[in-house]
């Protein structure tokens, strides 16, 4: 998925040491690594399918490489010496092999961790923190709703493998063009649109689309993430025109049109807190 990046907070959270096992270009702009090795004999993922993990990378010059004490890092060093995260979905576990997928959006030379996903080799090596998670379609609801960008995308391809054999699912993912559309395996009944942004705004598509969807009777469990202010757009149409109650919609801004990674984490909270009160006061 696309870089977003973790807060730190005051206490440091346990680290896990990984190394590079395999490299795969999945499309022009988005790498898979499968990351494994000794450190990951204790992690483990599987409860949700928007598992998510934080990468961390040392800034230059950094008194100290992979594998490092984080909290030792926070006790000791100044803040700007504390390493970068940058959050990933996990787009696949395999528990026995114990190796973790995860799929990075690269943009050339733009970036942190999409830059070192784009060079990444079998022996590197790197650390992180999580997993972190909270949605998984509910088998119990009559129909789902699964929307996002690129940076969604592994997550909602985890949802549709999760989807039991006959589930109805409308699923909507904006990419740049053809050439960045995936192959997607699930047993469910889904409808899944293609929308290819080229130089329309991000999210503008998938607005319009949801937007244009004849829903389908009974409850549904929706599953929106992507640009904020697309995604602030989505929520619009699902809870107030729609009348989706909130707690059947997973959705948040996992990125920011005009604004760095480290930029949208700081304020994304008020952010959305705002967002929420102004479209309940609409």
């Amino acid at each position: 998925m696309s870089e977003r990046s973790g807060r730190p907070g005051r206490r440091a959270p346990q680290v896990t040491h990984a190394r590079v096992e395999r490299v795969e270009r999945l499309t022009p702009h988005m790498v898979r690594l499968v990351l494994g090795g000794p450190g990951m004999a204790e992690f483990t993922a599987g409860e949700y399918t928007d598992h998510y993990i934080k990468l961390l990378f040392p800034p230059e010059g950094a008194p100290y490489s992979v594998p490092f004490d984080l909290g030792k890092i926070r006790e000791e060093l100044p803040r700007e010496l504390w390493p970068a995260m940058r959050t990933y979905t996990v787009r696949g576990w395999d528990a026995e092999r114990k190796e973790l997928f995860v799929d990075v959006v690269t943009h050339g030379d733009e970036g942190l961790a999409g830059v070192w996903a784009a060079g990444a080799k079998p022996g590197d090596e790197i650390c992180f923190v999580g997993p972190g998670g909270a949605y998984a379609p509910d088998p119990e609801a009559d129909w789902h709703l699964l929307v996002g960008d690129e940076s969604a995308l592994p997550a909602v391809a985890a949802a549709l493998e999760r989807l039991p054999q006959g589930a109805v699912a409308h699923v909507f993912l904006e990419v740049a063009g053809p050439e960045e559309e995936q192959e997607l395996v699930t047993a469910a009944n889904a409808a899944i649109t293609w929308i290819h942004r080229g130089a329309d705004a991000p999210g503008a598509g998938l607005v319009g689309a949801v937007e244009a969807l004849d829903f389908p009777e009974g409850d549904v469990h929706a599953f929106v993430h992507g640009e904020a202010g697309a995604v602030k757009e989505l929520r619009r149409v699902l809870l107030r025109e729609r009348g989706v109650p909130r707690e059947r919609v997973s959705i948040s801004g996992y990125w920011r049109l005009g604004m760095n990674e480290d930029g949208w984490q700081a304020g994304k909270r008020e952010w959305n807190r705002q967002v929420e009160e102004e479209q309940d006061k609409a």
